[in-house]
C-alpha cells in the first residue's frame, strides 16, 4: 500500500504539527474540493497550496494570534522544497460569499488534526468563489465536478448570485458577469443529467 499522501493533507498536517493551540480555519480552493468532498478528482489532490477564509467574528483573534502566524511561517518554510505552501488568507469580505455563509459551513474530517478545526465552505460557496477569475478553465471545471457531487440545481443557485456579497472592485465584478453565463449552463447541463438518471456523485 502507497504511503503517499495528498498536496493538502501534507500542508495541513505540517500546519497542524507546528501549532500549540486550537485554531478553527474554513479553507476553500482546491485544497476544500480535495479534503471535503468524497471521491476528489486526481487534480485536485496535486494542488499546491491551501487557501483560507477569516471569518469576520474570529478577524481579530486570528489577526493578532502571532503563534498561528508563527506556525504559518513554518509550514511555508518546511514545505518549500516541495513547492508547497500556505498561501492566501483572506477576510470574507474579500471573496465571492453569501451573506449569511458562515452559517453554512461544513466540517472537514481529513486529515485528522490535533489543534486544527477545518470548515469548508457550503458547496453553493464554494461555487461562487470560483466565479472570482471569471471563466477561467480550471474554476469552470471545478464548479462542474461541485454541481454534478452535491446535485446542485438552479433554483439552489439563482438566489445566491442575486445575494452574493463581493468586493467593491470593477474587475472582480466584470468577473461574475462573465462567469454567471458559463455557470448557468453548467447548472442546466447538471439538471439535464439528473434528469436522465445519471449520477453525479
Amino acid at each position: 500500500m502507497s504511503t503517499m499522501i495528498d498536496n493538502p493533507t501534507e500542508v495541513i498536517q505540517t500546519l497542524d504539527a507546528a501549532l500549540d493551540h486550537a485554531v478553527s480555519l474554513v479553507i476553500y480552493g482546491r485544497g476544500a474540493l480535495c479534503l471535503g468532498f468524497e471521491h476528489p478528482r486526481a487534480e485536485f489532490l496535486t494542488t499546491q497550496d491551501v487557501d483560507g477564509i477569516i471569518r469576520v467574528q474570529q478577524l481579530d483573534e486570528l489577526v493578532n494570534d502571532e503563534k498561528f502566524w508563527d506556525a504559518v511561517d513554518v509550514t511555508n518554510r518546511t514545505l518549500e522544497p516541495k513547492g508547497l505552501y500556505i498561501t492566501h488568507l483572506f477576510q470574507e469580505d474579500q471573496v465571492f460569499l453569501r451573506p449569511e455563509w458562515d452559517e453554512h459551513i461544513v466540517p472537514v474530517l481529513r486529515p485528522p488534526t490535533r489543534w486544527l478545526k477545518l470548515f469548508r465552505p457550503a458547496t453553493i460557496d464554494l461555487i461562487l468563489t470560483k466565479m472570482m477569475r471569471g471563466s477561467d478553465e480550471q474554476d469552470m471545471q471545478d464548479v462542474a465536478f461541485l454541481i454534478g457531487h452535491d446535485h446542485i440545481t438552479s433554483e439552489q443557485m439563482e438566489p445566491a448570485f442575486a445575494t452574493v456579497r463581493m468586493p467593491d472592485i470593477q474587475e472582480l465584478r466584470d468577473a461574475f458577469d462573465r462567469a454567471l453565463p458559463v455557470v448557468r449552463k453548467l447548472l442546466a447541463q447538471g439538471t439535464s443529467a439528473m434528469s436522465h438518471g445519471h449520477s453525479g456523485v
